[in-house]
């Protein structure tokens, strides 16, 4: 069958584009901060390096202008003569007199008189706004490159769901699975069930979502991911899939959509990590092999197999049958 549009991709993308926001788009603009972290690296290192080069300029030209107005700039001074910045003869020297102040450098060759009040109100706005500019790029950068995205990597979703019986139960699984050493903290799983229907009503709902108990009452959602683990969801009168069998699988329109949240250890900061999956890759009658074996001393996960199933004797009628 070809593949149709997925609400998340596999990757944990989600497929949704805002669009005529109107005057709502000025919200973007209440929290600057949040819009500058959301936004790509690209578009994150192009607005550092021009708010840093644009505040230089500005800056370098307000003290080239001081020099200018008080006549600092012109070659032919007597001895007596006390500029306001000692040094400074055209642009490139009171580009690097504010460089050298701005990044406490202080060569010592330029520097400001006490004869220049202005100077030291400009020096004392320069270090205000430098202050502000800072702690408002870098915190940016920071927060930008500590986010916990690139730790969602390497927790890992089988591309494929199965539906066959566990304890003499109908049940829906997936496996999940995480690549580091590091622990990922009060791991919690989710599962929303996405579909269109229509309500009593005649009301259409196109992204419909229901929540799909993966073991909630009993604590199964709450992980302890060192292992690959397999989720199981028991389909019963309760469930959404309650009428769903064998048949009916090839006809059926849904998508489920699992959320893995939990804390890094390393960082301490929340991650979450997503996948879907469409009724193309829910496979009846098949089980998840195997991946632990025990060594000499420890336990060992094969990875390689970490996708993999085998067919296994399943009833192909739904639970209400």
């Amino acid at each position: 069958r070809r593949e149709r549009q997925r609400f998340v991709d596999k990757n944990g993308r989600c497929n949704v584009q805002h669009g005529n926001l109107g005057g709502e788009s000025s919200r973007y603009l209440s929290d600057l901060f949040t819009t500058l972290v959301d936004l790509k690296w690209r578009w994150n290192l192009l607005i550092f390096l021009l708010t840093y080069t644009v505040a230089w300029l500005v800056m370098a030209s307000m003290w080239w202008g001081i020099a200018y107005l008080r006549g600092d700039l012109q070659p032919a001074h007597g001895d007596s003569y006390s500029p306001c910045v000692a040094n400074v003869y055209n642009f490139p020297s009171a580009f690097l007199f504010f460089i050298e102040t701005e990044a406490t450098i202080g060569y010592g060759h330029r520097y400001i008189t006490e004869r220049c009040p202005e100077g030291i109100v400009l020096f004392l706005f320069q270090s205000l706004l430098g202050s502000v500019v800072d702690a408002f790029l870098i915190g940016c950068m920071f927060i930008k490159m500590s986010q916990p995205k690139k730790r969602a990597e390497t927790l890992v979703f089988s591309r494929a769901a199965v539906i066959s019986q566990r304890d003499g139960k109908l049940c829906l699984m997936f496996r999940v699975g995480n690549l580091r050493n590091s622990h990922m903290v009060s791991a919690q799983i989710r599962c929303k069930l996405i579909k269109s229907r229509q309500t009593p009503e005649g009301e259409f709902l196109p992204l419909d979502q229901c929540e799909l108990d993966v073991g909630f009452g009993t604590g199964a959602d709450q992980l302890f991911l060192v292992s690959p683990l397999t989720i199981c969801h028991e389909i019963n009168s309760e469930s959404p899939f309650f009428c769903l069998s064998q048949r009916s699988l090839r006809s059926e329109q849904f998508e489920i959509v699992v959320i893995l949240e939990g804390i890094v250890e390393t960082t301490g900061m929340t991650c979450q990590a997503r996948t879907s999956y469409t009724e193309d890759e829910v496979l009846w009658g098949h089980r998840f092999l195997p991946v632990m074996s025990l060594e000499d001393g420890f336990f060992r996960v094969d990875y390689s197999q970490f996708h993999a199933t085998f067919e296994v004797p399943t009833p192909p009628y739904s639970v209400k049958e």
